[in-house]
């Protein structure tokens, strides 16, 4: 019985080798030694690919190729398609929205592109937009999990012996690398992010205590925001909450957006970020 499922990621994947500002116009031929099929699968996938409105073809002495530029909206439902076959997470519209917005067709191109090299275990090479007009090229990493967080589709790698993070939508090219790298168990990229607030961002983990006043009791205590979290209700109302995150800079910044109602009790270095951050936001108003 046909693998469905199979097939239309192999569809998706297809077109985003062939998106690629590395794409080289490979043959039939050579597409098919990719996904380990024979010629006429290929061909039966590039017909239904046509059939969805795609115009791609191959094209004597070109390769395969896509005609025509493909609109942000279909792009949109593409990644959509293919993200949910590859992660059980919710998918977040505006997320895809950015990252369309910033690199169109390329944004597809990258995707898969990444996506093969963790199926593989396949190592990949980055041009990267660290900060505004200053760019790491040719940066070898070793792709683990494509995930969504906080807006954006972000990509988390092994990278010189060190787990790291990388935005999609700054990824401004990504091809693999003939290298291979060891698998990452599941149970350890897990527990990665079993301290994340809103995103993963480092190793290091920090207990807080933030006291939420009754008012906010009644919106928290629906809401499970960390793994580790414990809700203590005090006689007024109000609520003693505890939890161990990776991030002191996130969850400061997050209190402050809460106003008032929300204070930290631990740990010390916390109150003081969340005293700054309020400073600096007094300073705009005079």
């Amino acid at each position: 019985m046909i693998d469905f499922k199979s097939k239309f990621k192999r569809q998706i994947e297809i077109l985003g080798i062939c998106l690629g500002k590395n794409y080289s116009g490979m043959t039939i031929s050579e597409i098919a030694e990719i996904f380990g099929v024979e010629e006429l699968t290929i061909k039966r996938d590039m017909n239904d690919l046509r059939s969805s409105g795609i115009a791609i073809h191959s094209l004597k002495g070109k390769g395969v190729e896509i005609e025509k530029k493909l609109p942000p909206e279909k792009l949109r439902e593409l990644i959509r398609q293919y993200s949910a076959l590859n992660t059980s997470n919710s998918f977040v519209e505006k997320s895809t929205a950015l990252l369309v917005n910033r690199l169109r067709e390329e944004a597809l191109a990258n995707m898969v592109t990444l996506q093969m090299c963790i199926d593989k275990n396949q190592m990949a090479v980055i041009d990267y937009e660290k900060d505004a007009d200053i760019y790491e090229r040719s940066v070898e990493i070793s792709p683990l999990l494509i995930f969504q967080a906080d807006n954006y589709w972000r990509l988390l790698t092994l990278s010189e012996g060190r787990l790291k993070q990388f935005l999609l939508n700054k990824v401004i090219t990504a091809r693999a690398s003939k290298r291979t790298f060891k698998p990452v168990s599941k149970d350890k990229i897990d527990d990665v992010f079993r301290h994340s607030f809103r995103s993963w961002l480092g190793d290091e983990t920090y207990s807080i205590k933030l006291l939420f006043s009754s008012y906010w009791a009644d919106r928290m205590k629906p809401k499970q925001l960390l793994d580790s979290e414990k809700f203590t209700e005090q006689p007024d109302g109000s609520i003693i909450y505890e939890a161990t995150v990776n991030s002191l800079d996130e969850i400061a910044g997050w209190v402050v957006t809460r106003g008032e109602g929300v204070k930290v009790i631990d740990p010390p270095e916390l109150k003081e970020k969340v005293i700054t951050l309020a400073k600096g936001v007094m300073k705009n108003y005079g």
